[in-house]
C-alpha cells in the first residue's frame, strides 16, 4: 500500500501592514478567478473531484504566492 501524500493547505495573503485593508477584496478576486478557471478546465477535460480539488489548491497557491511576493518589497519595513 502506497503511502498517501498530504495536499499542501490553503495558503493565506500576506500583506503588508500597508496593503492590509486590501486583503478582503483581493481574497475575494482571487477566489473568483479561482473558481472560474476551475470550473472551465474541470468542464472542458472531465476531471475527477480529486483534480479538481488539487487544481483549485495549487491556482489558488500560486496566485496568492505572486501577490504575496510583489507586494513584500513594497512594504515600509522592506525598504
Amino acid at each position: 500500500m502506497a503511502p498517501r501524500t498530504q495536499d499542501p493547505a490553503l495558503r493565506p495573503l500576506d500583506l503588508p501592514p500597508e496593503f492590509e485593508d486590501l486583503e478582503g477584496p483581493i481574497q475575494g478576486d482571487v477566489k473568483v478567478i479561482v473558481s472560474i478557471l476551475v470550473e472551465r478546465a474541470s468542464g472542458r477535460l472531465m476531471l475527477s473531484k480529486r483534480q479538481t480539488q488539487q487544481l483549485q489548491r495549487s491556482l489558488w497557491n500560486r496566485l496568492v504566492d505572486a501577490v504575496n511576493a510583489e507586494i513584500r518589497p513594497l512594504s515600509a519595513h522592506h525598504r
